[in-house]
């Protein structure tokens, strides 16, 4: 007898946690259930799409004509003094003065175009950084390729707009 009570409480105990789980459909049911339906009820929702405003950029939201002045790194020497003019008509001057030499002094006139996308301007000039993304009050540099500037002196490839 004492034998067979711990093995009858043995099956019991098998018995009552068996029954406190949740039975599972069978394949062929939980085949046809749709996938909503499966999901457990503390699933979140899908994040909803977030619209891109495209009607907005810097091309038509920003008071972007204007001087952009700043000291870009030089790859010899203190820096260059860089002035950058952009006009409501698509005109730009470039006036670059490499800060420690006597005859540094380089200006250039020409047009620019906007990108699709109305962020970025690539001047047709062929001796200076073509590429610039129009932000807020500045102008940022962008490499030979179009992309961001990256590492130490990225920060410093950035011209303010003057007032």
């Amino acid at each position: 007898m004492k034998k067979i009570i711990p093995a009858f409480a043995a099956v019991m105990f098998l018995f009552g946690t068996a029954a406190c789980a949740p039975d599972a459909p069978p394949a062929s049911e939980s085949a046809q259930t749709p996938a909503a339906e499966q999901a457990p009820a503390s699933a979140p929702a899908p994040e909803p799409t977030v619209a891109v405003d495209t009607a907005h950029n810097s091309r038509n939201s920003l008071d972007w004509a204007g001087a952009y002045v700043g000291v870009i790194p030089a790859a010899s020497g203190l820096g260059i003094d860089v002035t950058i003019t952009l006009r409501n008509d698509s005109t730009y001057t470039a006036q670059y003065h490499y800060i420690d030499k006597q005859d540094g002094d380089f200006v250039t006139d020409g047009v620019f175009q906007w990108d699709e996308e109305g962020g970025a301007i690539t001047l047709d000039a062929k001796d200076i950084p073509p590429h610039y993304q129009v932000g807020e009050n500045q102008l940022i540099q962008l490499d030979m390729e179009g992309n961001p500037i990256t590492g130490e002196l990225a920060e410093r490839y950035v011209l303010k707009k003057q007032p």
